[in-house]
This record gives structure tokens, C-alpha cells and sequence, in this order.
């Protein structure tokens, strides 16, 4: 058996180790453009903010050590055409320009995802870059050490964490966005306006609820951000607007969302039946709202990438679905959330309730204690709960773990009033917060 793997970034490392020991007989071909696996691009932030001081250590394996497992690695390899229906695939070596055809008995795309890249007058001038991957990070690096003004564009995970880095490095920081707050995506206003606030406290200009028009520069050089509002001084711009799914090779062979998505049913398969999708390259089932998204995770991806090896042959294991859970770490504030927010469910026609608590993390008879601020988004109907977010100095994130649990088990509102969690003064109070927010909401 053939397999060939195109991609090999989170899920394709993931579906290549675990493929090499379920299958040892199979001839499995790796085909990845960069020259390296597993590049974990949550941790580029804290690689320019200097907390990881080595940057191999954002990798967690390498081509040798799949090549030990018997892959043939085809690295600095680039995929020209696949053709689904002849099962034959079309490739460039990168460093030598030589083109050859293969063929393949299974397909398994993880090819990811691509920064979004704006079509404006002036994109390319110099010192505009994209985040992404390894050579991204070091050229953020590079260009920061010169840097005075830097503009980041697109306020999501990538761009606030960007934003600390710069701002704790001595920069002047100029955060941009659409949206007429950042983390919209994740966050509800009254957690948002939190993180706002410790930005523009420490002198971060916040340019929300505006779209940069174009670019303006002298001597090929970027000088300006002009928006629909504005224009800003930057000599460094950073774009994180957002990704797309890299597919491309196999559009109108398989089915797909509108934005290019590949559709998987829980077995990772799509409407070609030798042929996989995992990670970035795909659209997800979400529990929240019962319907494939785009949900670009490396948590998704991984997962996805090793349910790909167990069901190549047969269906096997299902997948659960996701939560879309994450969290983040600013300045002194810890956050997560999981499902809908409640300003996302009004766009998704969900008809829902929030429930919203501020409590103490532990007994006030304690020498010290921090405010915990909970919001609990649940349908008004079913009162099933689909969505929660929180946010604290003290690390109460793995409570969003627990919440994604309840909402991937269809757990209601009510019955969350009476889990059993444990009590102990040095860590909470006899009625969880996670029970209070529960009970709070018998009542409405």
C-alpha cells in the first residue's frame, strides 16, 4: 500500500508516527515544502519576547526521526497537482527545479493553512511580514531589533501575544483591526475590555473598528499604515489577519465549505473515499452548534491527524468533534474560552442565555485571593450549555477544559449546579465556581 502525506506540520506529523507503527508494511512518502516537521507557530510570541530563548524548541520531531520510522521524506518538495481520480501526484524539488510523478493507493492531505495575505496598494513594500513558521519567526526577530514603530495588523491570539512581546520589548505598538474590539472571536466585550484597558495602559495604540486602506513608504521601505480612520507610523508591520485553508491541490475533487475547507466526516474522510483530511486543510464537526466549521487548532489538528492513521483501512474511532477550546496568557491575566461566545451565537441564530459570576478564587479567610470573572452561555430552550469564557490573575483555565467536557456531553446549565468537585480552602470555596454559575442560572 501506498500512502502519501502531503503536509507535515501538526496533523501530518501526527497521521505519519502513528501511520509508520500501524502499518509498518505500507510505503509511506512525505511531501513538505519547508525543511522542517511539528513547527509549533502558538509559541512564535514567546520566541520574539525572548521566554523561549532556543527556538528548536518549538519543534517536537523532525525529519530524521520520521525518517527512522521508515518515511520517506521528500522535504523541500513541492506539490504541483494531485489527481484524485488516477491517484497520481505531480512534485517539484525545490532545490534541483526536477519534476517527477507518483502515485498513491491513499491520500492524506494536511496541508494546513496560509496567512491571508491583503490585496493593498504597497504590500510589498519592505518590512511588511507574515506569521507563520519558523523562518517568519526569525525574521520577525530580525526586523524588531531595528524597529521604533511597529503596526500589528489583526487582533486575534497571534496578534494581542505579538502585541505584549513588542510592548514589553520597548516598542512603540500600534494594534489595528476591523472589528470594534480585539479577541472579538473568542471573547465577549465585558472579558475584551479587560486586556484593552491593560494595553492602552501600558501605551499600546489601539486602532479598532477600522480597515487599513494601504501602505506608504519611501526607498521600498513601509513608513505608514493608512487606514479607513487614520494613518500610523510604523517602520515594521505585521500582518495576522486571519488564515485560509491551503487546498488548493484538490479543489472540485472533493467537498468543500465556501472558504476552501475540506469537508470530514468523523472518520476524517472525505466525499473521495481513499482519500484524508486532518488539521488546517479541513473543516471540523462543532458541538456548539452541531455543524462543520473552520477551526484552525493544532489541539484540532493533532487529533485529527492520528484518527486519520486509525480509520486508513476501516472505520475505526470517531471523532467527538470540537469545542473550538483555547486560552491565553497577557500580562498578568490568564483566559480561556470554549464554544460560542454569546455574541457569536446571535451570527450562528442560536437562541441563548448567559449566565456571568465574579468570585473569589478561594475562602476570604485566607491570607490572599484573586477575582475570578466566569460567563456561561447556554441555549434558553434545552438549556444545553455551548459556550463559556473566563478570566483571572490566578490560573483557573483548566476550569474551560471541564466546561468543554460538559458541552462535547450535552450537559444542561442546571445539572452543572451539582458535579461534584472537590473542596479545600487552599485552592476554592465549598460551592465551586463552576456549581455557582450553575445555580445562578435555576433561577433565570
Amino acid at each position: 500500500m501506498k500512502i502519501a502525506v502531503v503536509g507535515c506540520t501538526h496533523a501530518g506529523t501526527a497521521a505519519v508516527k502513528n501511520m509508520a507503527t500501524l502499518y509498518p508494511q505500507a510505503e509511506i512518502t512525505v511531501y513538505e515544502k519547508n525543511d522542517n516537521v511539528s513547527f509549533l507557530s502558538c509559541g512564535i510570541a514567546l520566541y520574539v519576547g525572548g521566554v523561549v530563548k532556543d527556538a528548536n524548541g518549538l519543534f517536537y520531531s523532525s525529519p530524521d526521526e520520521l525518517k527512522n520510522l521508515g518515511v520517506n521524506m521528500k522535504m523541500k518538495h513541492e506539490v504541483l497537482n494531485i489527481d484524485t481520480a488516477l491517484k497520481t501526484i505531480k512534485v517539484k524539488n525545490i532545490e534541483t527545479n526536477e519534476q517527477f510523478e507518483d502515485s498513491f493507493d491513499k491520500l492524506v492531505m494536511t496541508t494546513g493553512s496560509w496567512p491571508i495575505i491583503p490585496n493593498l496598494e504597497g504590500i510589498d513594500l519592505e518590512n511588511i511580514v507574515l506569521s507563520k513558521n519558523f523562518v517568519h519567526a526569525n525574521n520577525i526577530i530580525e526586523k524588531a531589533k531595528k524597529a521604533k514603530k511597529i503596526a500589528v495588523i489583526g487582533a486575534g491570539y497571534i496578534g494581542v501575544e505579538l502585541v505584549e512581546a513588542f510592548e514589553v520589548y520597548g516598542k512603540e505598538v500600534t494594534f489595528i483591526d476591523g472589528a470594534d474590539r480585539i479577541l472579538s472571536k473568542y471573547l465577549d466585550p465585558e472579558f475584551t475590555s479587560v486586556v484593552e484597558e491593560e494595553l492602552t495602559n501600558r501605551g499600546v495604540m489601539l486602532a479598532m473598528n477600522q480597515s487599513v486602506t494601504k501602505f506608504e513608504g519611501s526607498n521600498g521601505k513601509v513608513e505608514k499604515v493608512i487606514t479607513t480612520k487614520g494613518e500610523y507610523e510604523a517602520d515594521l508591520v505585521i500582518l495576522c489577519v486571519g488564515f485560509r485553508p491551503n487546498t488548493d491541490l484538490v479543489k472540485g475533487q472533493v467537498d468543500m465549505l465556501e472558504n476552501g475547507a475540506i469537508i470530514v466526516d468523523e472518520y476524517m474522510r472525505t466525499s473521495n473515499k481513499d482519500v484524508f483530511a486532518a488539521g488546517d486543510s479541513c473543516a471540523i464537526y462543532y458541538n456548539p452548534t452541531r455543524q462543520h466549521a473552520y477551526i484552525p487548532l493544532a489541539t484540532n489538528a493533532v487529533r485529527m491527524g492520528t484518527l486519520v492513521a486509525q480509520n486508513l483501512m476501516k472505520p475505526t474511532i470517531k471523532y467527538m468533534g470540537t469545542q473550538g477550546t483555547s486560552g491565553l496568557h497577557i500580562y498578568d491575566y490568564n483566559m480561556a474560552s470554549t464554544g460560542v461566545t454569546e455574541t457569536a451565537a446571535s451570527f450562528f441564530g442560536m437562541n441563548v442565555k448567559s449566565i456571568t459570576i465574579s468570585e473569589n478564587n478561594r475562602p476570604e479567610f485566607m491570607p490572599t485571593y484573586e477575582k475570578i470573572t466566569l460567563k456561561l452561555v447556554y441555549e434558553e430552550e434545552s438549556r444545553r450549555i455551548v459556550g463559556a469564557q473566563v478570566i483571572s490573575k490566578v490560573d483557573v483555565t483548566q476550569a474551560i477544559n471541564t466546561l468543554s467536557v460538559c458541552i462535547q456531553n450535552d450537559m444542561t446549565v442546571d445539572q452543572l449546579g451539582f458535579v461534584d468537585f472537590f473542596f479545600q480552602p487552599h485552592f476554592n470555596k465549598p460551592w465551586n465556581f463552576l456549581n455557582q454559575a450553575g445555580l445562578q442560572a435555576l433561577s433565570s
